[in-house]
């Protein structure tokens, strides 16, 4: 794993220099807009909905929209002014249950690692918020912006979890109505959830729609039901099947210049080549000593 962020986390007078990884990353199946008919990619272009013409990068700021459809317009200025920051620090601000904090407000999860000298009091920490039972709610800037995060222990790591703001929680706008329950019917639902009692173990469950869709596309590769565009060879998706592509490259690229065998003139021009090659060596092997004749009788005459 790659570092994404260093810093300190604070607690009081203690620092622990860490460093900041991404706990999780997505499997989730990709699939890319192309056109049906060849295989080509579908791009999108920065058209303005007021004059329909193509808008540069260099053309497009920031905008927020008012609730009655009015647009403020943020200019550079504008959004270097906003409150940043580039602080390097965890602070802890409290100690709190760890049942007090709804999972509904988090987000993200990074691990933390010590980083120097800070592996005893990072152990500190986390032997701390085993005992207590507790989870730390810390401050810190991710991103340049400043955010509310816990901290948990998870297998002898700390994990920073980042949480949702509470104005970003949504109240449901329905109202469930709990109807007349009977004894026998609690009883019986008490009577399945003990039956389908058990402990998690995450590794039970798969994912079968990525499975699937692996099968389904290693299936139309091997029944050589692939689209060859200009793109293709620059595609950042999995190969299922390398060898068998390649193979089916090479093929393909043959048919198109119209060759099915290897070209018998290639070889023997080839050896017509080597054959001069080894017929030059000769000859000059053979001159080789006529030169040192003459240079021991040139030696002997001036003697």
């Amino acid at each position: 794993m790659r570092a994404i962020w260093k810093g300190a986390v604070s607690f009081g007078l203690v620092s622990v220099p860490v460093k900041l990884y991404s706990a999780t990353e997505s499997h989730d199946v990709s699939f890319r807009q192309v056109h049906a008919k060849d295989g080509g990619r579908i791009k999108y272009q920065r058209i303005c909905a007021i004059d329909g013409e193509e808008v540069p990068y260099s053309d497009i700021a920031k905008g927020y929209e008012t609730e009655d459809g009015e647009m403020v317009i943020l200019t550079e200025d504008d959004m270097a002014n906003l409150p940043t920051t580039s602080s390097r620090e965890i602070a802890v601000e409290k100690f709190v249950p760890s049942d007090q904090i709804d999972p509904l407000l988090f987000e993200k999860s990074y691990y933390l690692e010590p980083e120097g000298t800070g592996a005893k009091p990072y152990a500190l920490l986390r032997q701390a918020l085993l005992d207590a039972d507790r989870m730390a709610v810390v401050t810190v800037a991710l991103r340049q912006r400043v955010t509310t995060a816990v901290l948990r222990v998870r297998d002898d790591v700390i994990v920073l979890q980042t949480m949702m703001w509470p104005d970003e929680i949504r109240t449901p706008d329905f109202s469930v109505e709990s109807g007349e329950v009977k004894d026998a019917e609690v009883k019986m639902a008490h009577m399945l959830v003990e039956t389908l009692s058990g402990d998690f173990d995450p590794a039970a469950f798969e994912d079968d729609y990525a499975d699937a869709v692996q099968a389904v596309v290693k299936a139309k590769i091997e029944g050589g039901e692939v689209q060859r565009t200009e793109t293709s060879a620059k595609t950042g998706g999995e190969v299922v099947d390398l060898l068998a592509a390649l193979q089916r490259s090479v093929e393909a690229a043959k048919t198109s210049r119209g060759e099915t065998e290897p070209k018998p003139a290639k070889k023997a021009a080839a050896k017509k080549t080597t054959a001069k090659k080894t017929a030059a060596k000769k000859t000059a092997t053979k001159k080789a000593p006529a030169k040192k004749t003459t240079k021991k009788a040139a030696a002997k005459k001036a003697s």
